[in-house]
């Protein structure tokens, strides 16, 4: 479709004045207070809107320009562009009720298949291919559970289109994340903006597993092999066994937000808390790290404060002194 100009106040200002003085003449630029070269440039685009016309003249004359009437204007250029909207919108009709008359056949079909309770895919490319065709039927919720920390800034982004069409389709969408997401910027970029559009965005310090969830019907699972497969869900028992867990997380969960806000500082407090409980069990730097998704690097950090608030001069003490406060505060 053709792009038009936008008028500026200069166009506004030569088009009232050809319009007091019936035609555009030498005498605009000295009493409009412009250049010639700026009322010219005026003139290009009033012409270009049709806002403004030429005037025969005689031979070796240049053309006068005479103002037009906006609605005059306004029909001259926009006929042509309407004209082609209404061939498309007519187009759009017809193959729409070509593909309609389809969808009994395809109902009559796809119900007669056996659709097997679970099913593997083994090869990242078409694991997308599914979850896009499922996002596409989705009609009235999807649940997402993501853990092992922040997500990188272009998965985010990719998320967030086809997030932002099934919000728009009025489909309601529920995130977990880990309370560790609070301090990645990107991810605080996309929260405030799928929110903004109506989804909701919770976080827990750790989470059950990976799954997406459509319409309470399919479910997607990784894969315990293979790296970049999956697995779908379609059993009415074990989707709603995933979906259970899915709301017992959520009503867990608080309302996301970014550390420095009164929720975010709670959620780090419990990160912390969580990280003395799995070092009085013993756990690992690495398994601490991947349980709460966080990098090693930042774990490591918080164990330190958490030594230095406790007083512990070794891991283990530090683990000793944190199952020995929380005895004394619950001692049953």
């Amino acid at each position: 479709m053709t792009s038009f100009p936008t008028l500026s106040e200069s166009d506004l200002r030569v088009f009232q004045w050809v319009a007091g003085h019936g035609g555009l003449t030498p005498q605009a630029a000295g009493e409009l207070g412009m250049s010639e070269s700026d009322v010219r440039r005026s003139a290009v685009v009033l012409e270009r809107l049709h806002l403004l016309r030429p005037l025969p003249g005689g031979p070796g004359e240049e053309p006068a320009l005479v103002a037009v009437p906006p609605e005059l204007a306004a029909a001259s250029l926009l006929a042509p562009a309407e004209a082609e909207l209404r061939r498309q919108l007519a187009d759009t009709g017809r193959v729409r009720a070509e593909l309609a008359r389809l969808a009994p056949l395809y109902e009559q079909v796809s119900s007669a298949r056996t659709v097997e309770p679970l099913s593997e895919v083994l090869d990242l490319d078409t694991v997308i291919d599914v979850i896009y065709t499922l996002t596409a039927r989705c009609d009235t919720e999807v649940l997402t559970c993501q853990p092992g920390g922040p997500r990188a800034p272009h998965l985010l982004e990719q998320a967030f289109t086809r997030d932002l069409e099934m919000t728009r389709r009025g489909v309601r969408m529920c995130t977990l994340y880990q309370h560790t997401s609070r301090r990645h910027p990107p991810t605080q970029e996309y929260v405030r903006r799928i929110s903004a559009a109506g989804a909701e965005v919770r976080t827990l310090t750790a989470l059950f597993g990976r799954m997406i969830a459509f319409d309470r019907e399919t479910v997607i699972i990784p894969h315990h092999e293979a790296y970049d497969g999956a697995v779908v869900v379609r059993d009415p028992s074990a989707v709603a066994y995933l979906c259970a867990v899915f709301d017992h997380s959520w009503t867990l969960a608080d309302p996301y937000a970014p550390v420095g806000q009164t929720q975010g500082d709670s959620a780090l407090d419990e990160i912390k808390q969580a990280i003395i409980r799995l070092l009085a069990e013993g756990m690992k730097d690495e398994m601490i790290a991947r349980r709460l998704g966080m990098s090693l690097r930042t774990c490591r950090k918080h164990i330190a404060e958490s030594m230095e608030t406790l007083g512990a001069s070794s891991r283990f003490q530090a683990g000793y002194l944190a199952r020995a406060r929380s005895e004394l505060v619950d001692p049953l």
